[in-house]
């Protein structure tokens, strides 16, 4: 046979073939393609890595707020953690209060539509005036970064609705999210205490958002066996 026919004859056989699968009703195989990448971030300067503070509101509301006035400290709010911050780190030491293009407060706007995050206009001012504003951007790209750093990080759900208090060490708080975030190692995270409750949870990421090691911030951890986790109301 000639190779003209030869490949006549092949692509025929190959045309059958696909007529036959339609026929049967079989599917196709597909092509696999690569997942698609996490969209990017606007990525900061002037830093090592971030900190993103996340705060056990009840401590802070017992604390400062016990007749419940403040949007973060209202009776039914039922905040456990908030975001405390991001916070630009170096691997020795933080940048604070740095001169930005930006003015020192945040528009109402802009700081109410991160209430999910942040409950306070003040605490979000505070935010951006003293870590903010070392990042090397802008307060919307500051913000977009920070929300997106919240959203890179799952809480477990034991921590969402913590209606009676609890007492744990910091060994098992650390597990207990590195366990419902794949990728957090334990020199990534420490956890800080107000005398014996929780004070807030902190988590190393890159200026791209990956988890990361943060020697520093990991040394300073609160070491107690009996830290408490007062209720969320």
């Amino acid at each position: 046979m000639s190779r003209a026919l030869l490949s006549g004859a092949l692509l025929l056989l190959a045309g059958c073939g696909e007529q036959k699968s339609a026929e049967s009703g079989e599917a196709e195989p597909k092509v696999q393609t690569p997942q698609k990448q996490a969209a990017s971030v606007p990525i900061g300067k002037g830093f090592d890595f971030y900190v993103l503070s996340l705060s056990w509101s009840p401590t802070w509301c017992g604390n400062n707020d016990g007749d419940g006035s403040s949007q973060q400290c209202a009776a039914g709010k039922n905040h456990g953690f908030i975001v405390h911050g991001l916070w630009p780190q170096n691997q020795r030491g933080f940048p604070e209060f740095c001169r930005s293009r930006d003015p020192d407060r945040v528009p109402e706007a802009l700081g109410r539509a991160l209430f999910d995050l942040i409950p306070s206009m003040g605490l979000i001012g505070h935010q951006w005036r003293k870590h903010g504003s070392c990042s090397g951007l802008g307060q919307k790209d500051y913000f977009a970064v920070l929300r997106a750093a919240r959203q890179r990080i799952r809480i477990p759900a034991g921590f969402e609705q913590v209606r009676a208090e609890r007492r744990l060490t910091s060994a098992e708080i650390e597990r207990t999210i590195i366990a419902s975030n794949p990728g957090l190692k334990p020199t990534g995270i420490s956890v800080s205490c107000d005398g014996v409750d929780l004070q807030d949870v902190r988590i190393c990421l890159t200026k791209d958002l990956a988890f990361t090691g943060c020697p520093e911030v990991e040394r300073k951890a609160c070491r107690r066996n009996d830290i408490t986790l007062p209720p969320a109301r």
